[in-house]
């Protein structure tokens, strides 16, 4: 690479914690098969990311009741035990993470697609969420990936270079729009440790 990379920008979903609402529903519904179709059909990815975008819970489950009323209890649940569709944490991936905000080479941020409304307890249930030299939260900016506004903002925000800069997801079309806008990119799959992906880039060396 003819540039260093002196700054690392972490999505946190599926590549700090594991957060899937299958966690959640498996224990709604009777059988696997009817919740990953209340999840394909109901409350759907394209139904949820407009609450990371920044509309209002209430008013996601308001629209989402109207379309299938029979399911108002399941609906509601989406948010109410939203806290149980986390697994835990990707410690691998953390530990990285402290590796690279305790080094003074290394300014390190996130960005990352997150209801406004609960990102307070996001930093309850994960306090390493604080650690970053500074994090973007797409609900509270009204925009999210993979649109180039989020991008350009956190280039603007904390005066980055994006030569200068690894952009890590676990979202192949947030990588590219990273990419788009001129950041170095690696898509994180789990198939392999994050450490070693990095590693291309120079990083510790």
């Amino acid at each position: 690479m003819s540039y260093k990379i002196d700054t690392i920008i972490f999505d946190l979903g599926g590549v700090l914690v594991d957060w899937d609402p299958m966690n959640l529903y498996k224990k709604v519904f009777s059988s696997e098969e009817k919740a990953r179709w209340f999840l394909n059909t109901v409350c759907t990815p394209e139904w949820n990311i407009e609450q990371d975008g920044g509309r209002l819970i209430a008013d996601a489950v308001e629209l989402k009741v109207s379309e299938y009323p029979e399911y108002k209890k399941e609906i509601e649940l989406f948010y109410q035990r939203w806290k149980e569709m986390f697994t835990g944490v990707i410690q691998t991936n953390i530990d990285l993470q402290q590796q690279l905000i305790n080094n003074p080479n290394y300014k390190v941020y996130a960005l990352t697609n997150w209801s406004a409304e609960k990102w307070d307890i996001a930093l309850e249930l994960f306090p390493f969420f604080k650690d970053f030299d500074g994090v973007i939260v797409s609900g509270i900016e009204k925009t999210r990936k993979p649109f180039d506004a989020i991008y350009q903002l956190i280039l603007y925000r904390f005066h980055i270079n994006p030569k200068n800069a690894l952009f890590i997801d676990d979202n192949l079309e947030n990588v590219n729009a990273a990419k788009r806008n001129k950041l170095n990119a690696i898509q994180f799959t789990g198939n392999e440790l994050l450490a070693g992906q990095i590693s291309e880039f120079n990083i510790f060396t």
